[in-house]
């Protein structure tokens, strides 16, 4: 016996639901999975290319469609383009347990990776392998914030390393050479020794001061602002190499 589908429901699958709760009253719509972050970029402006199909639901996963006079009193509407781009403006991304939890291990993964590059073992100054930062993580207990990206993620993550994590652990030091003319170096060098971890050279000459310095590289920034705001355009920052790959 053929079993007949409300004409209000439709069934959708493999779908990323987008919800706002608008008077009251909750709305849904069924868009492509990854297109909604696109649209929300800029980087796609056709929104057929984003809703798998161009309706309004009150509950997208029991195919249910919104009612034209709850839209009205929500919407002042029941203009459908108008609607959905609100939705989508608006509305909360819904994700999966399992979505979830695959973003959130692909972040985690991420941010190990990152501390790897720029981090070091203080005894040797060599790199550690991203496996043995991730169980590092767990040791310190980090937890990835969702909706946040890795990048924004890792600062706090190497101060969580340091502070309850047993593994040793700093910051890779830069390698750079700054060059400044000797009558800017008398009043400028100890600025910038100030910011440095150590000194490998330091060569005064008659017409140029250059040093060679190990820094943090926060510190980078810091120096080149100086030299910039000082110098003119007298002075010249070169980056050599990080610390974490010298001799490796």
């Amino acid at each position: 016996m053929q079993i007949n589908q409300p004409s209000n429901q439709i069934k959708l699958t493999n779908v990323s639901v987008v919800r706002l709760k608008k008077g009251g009253k909750r709305f849904e719509i069924a868009c492509y999975k990854n297109k909604v972050q696109e649209w929300r970029s800029g980087v796609e402006t056709d929104i057929d290319d984003v809703l798998q199909i161009a309706n309004v639901f009150v509950n997208v996963s029991k195919g249910e469609l919104a009612k034209s006079q709850d839209l009205q009193k929500s919407f002042g509407t029941t203009d459908t383009n108008t609607i959905v781009k609100e939705i989508l403006k608006k509305g909360e991304l819904q994700v999966g347990e399992k979505e979830r939890e695959h973003d959130l291990s692909s972040v985690r993964r991420e941010i190990a990776t990152l501390v790897a590059e720029k981090c070091v073992d203080p005894a040797t100054q060599r790199p550690y392998p991203v496996g043995v930062i991730d169980k590092a993580m767990t040791e310190a207990g980090f937890s990835v914030r969702p909706g946040k990206n890795a990048k924004s993620q890792v600062s706090e993550c190497i101060k969580l390393l340091q502070t309850h994590s047993k593994l040793p652990i700093q910051r890779a030091r830069m390698r750079i050479r700054v060059t400044l003319p000797t009558a800017d170096a008398e009043k400028l060098k100890s600025k910038v020794l100030e910011g440095a971890d150590s000194v490998e050279k330091e060569e005064p000459g008659a017409e140029e001061w250059e040093a060679i310095i190990l820094i943090d590289p926060s510190q980078f920034r810091i120096i080149n602002d100086l030299l910039q705001k000082e110098c003119k355009g007298r002075g010249r920052l070169e980056t050599l190499t990080f610390a974490a790959t010298a001799g490796s």
